[in-house]
């Protein structure tokens, strides 16, 4: 697939050819959708906890008495029932890891990555860089690459302070690099701009 290179004026100054192996991919979503929940579920914590009837300090003693009273049996006032009581079919701690083979992962990255060249959404620039952190001409340069109104994911092919600097104020706009390239933020953008350098990274762990 030929695409234009750009530079940060929108100007076209090359042309590329993108690795087919990466951005011609058939396009799974059904591994796209499994890669994305095993990412969220991923990043949860599982911290959550709530304290049963066995758990509440207290209620050691019967409410009342087992017959005569007229009203329901109870056997401590840290039940559920009961206001302070514990609570019922409570959540606990727990791991909600759910684990996919590298191999499937990566071939969700070359559909997700397939799908936005197939759709014009990959903007290959030739030079991101800055002397120092711009945010204004950074907003600038997307607007001009991408749209206004467009969410941009810009991949680095290593650490750039400056870019990274200039990015991360922009609320529409995103930066990560190259190789911690992941399915819910490439599927969460509108537009992936790209540096030349960065697709040689791409193609080191996805070609």
């Amino acid at each position: 697939m030929k695409v234009e290179v750009k530079n940060l004026k929108g100007e076209t100054v090359n042309t590329i050819e993108l690795p087919a192996e990466i951005f011609e991919a058939p396009v799974r979503p059904d591994l796209m959708h499994q890669a994305l929940v095993r990412q969220m579920a991923n990043a949860r914590q599982g911290t959550h906890s709530t304290k049963t009837r066995g758990e509440v300090a207290g209620g050691g003693k019967k409410p009342w008495k087992q017959k005569g009273t007229g009203r329901a049996r109870q056997g401590s006032t840290r039940s559920p029932v009961f206001n302070r009581g514990g609570k019922a079919h409570t959540p606990k701690p727990r791991d909600y890891t759910i684990s996919m083979p590298k191999q499937m992962r990566r071939a969700a990255l070359r559909s997700a990555l397939s799908a936005k060249a197939a759709a014009s959404a990959v903007v290959v620039v030739d030079v991101l860089a800055f002397d120092a952190p711009k945010t204004k001409l950074m907003a600038q340069a997307l607007g001009l690459l991408c749209g206004a109104d467009k969410k941009a994911l810009v991949l680095l092919p290593a650490a750039n302070a400056n870019v990274e600097k200039s990015v991360r104020n922009l609320a529409s706009a995103k930066y990560l690099r190259a190789n911690y390239l992941n399915v819910k933020d490439l599927l969460g953008a509108d537009t992936v701009v790209l540096p030349v350098e960065a697709i040689d990274v791409l193609a080191s762990y996805l070609g």
